[in-house]
């Protein structure tokens, strides 16, 4: 009797660790941020009035700190990718089309397992991707601070809202951000621009509460 419990101990055990090695392969966890070209903390009547004008377009950017997409390290790598729909980006019925750029891939397994990871996550999300290329990006977080930045693409400067005032007043809150995020807060955008190409014109906004950040797993 001893050994049959020892032995099926030792069998849960190994599929324990199967699973969880299975889950620790496929998790990628970094620092996000996002800005719509609509305000997502605002007064209901700014909210409804830019609903069915503007909101059609969006950046969003990730900053990978660790973790693998099966059996491939992600860590160090940058993504941007520019969201452009048909209607405000909130509307599921829109269709919508993106742009990526992707930064700190070292190989071409690398470079497919992100590209992979971001199809699989976040299909809904970016629509159909139009274009996917790899060019420099900088991608600055200190004291809730953002700073994204990749040369004749897109721009992005956002910081937190002073004395968190999202959080207390929840209801004015219109949107959820494009990716799942622990402790999301809300940005206040300096700046966010496109510098127009695949997917649309060039745009640029600034000066609204707009943004999304937090910590993102995938």
């Amino acid at each position: 009797m001893r050994k049959i419990i020892l032995t099926s101990l030792l069998f849960v055990l190994a599929c324990s660790a199967v699973v969880w090695k299975s889950h620790a392969d496929t998790t990628v966890t970094g620092d996000y941020v996002e800005a719509r070209t609509a305000s997502v903390f605002a007064g209901a009547c700014h909210y409804n009035g830019e609903l069915v004008t503007t909101g059609n377009d969006a950046v969003l950017a990730w900053n990978f700190r660790h973790g693998e997409w099966k059996e491939t390290n992600l860590a160090g790598v940058r993504v941007i990718a520019v969201v452009s729909g048909d209607t405000n980006l909130s509307q599921n019925e829109g269709t919508r089309r993106s742009e990526i750029v992707i930064d700190g891939v070292t190989s071409s397994a690398q470079l497919s397992a992100v590209v992979e990871a971001l199809k699989s996550k976040y299909k809904e999300t970016l629509g159909e991707v139009a274009s996917v290329r790899q060019a420099p990006i900088k991608f600055e977080h200190k004291n809730k601070r953002f700073f994204v930045v990749s040369a004749d693409f897109v721009e992005l400067s956002v910081e937190a809202l002073p004395n968190d005032e999202c959080c207390k007043m929840p209801n004015l809150v219109w949107y959820a951000p494009f990716v799942e995020l622990e402790t999301r807060k809300v940005g206040y955008t300096e700046k966010a621009s496109y510098a127009g190409g695949i997917v649309g014109s060039a745009w640029q906004r600034g000066d609204e509460n707009s943004a999304f950040y937090g910590r993102f797993t995938l």
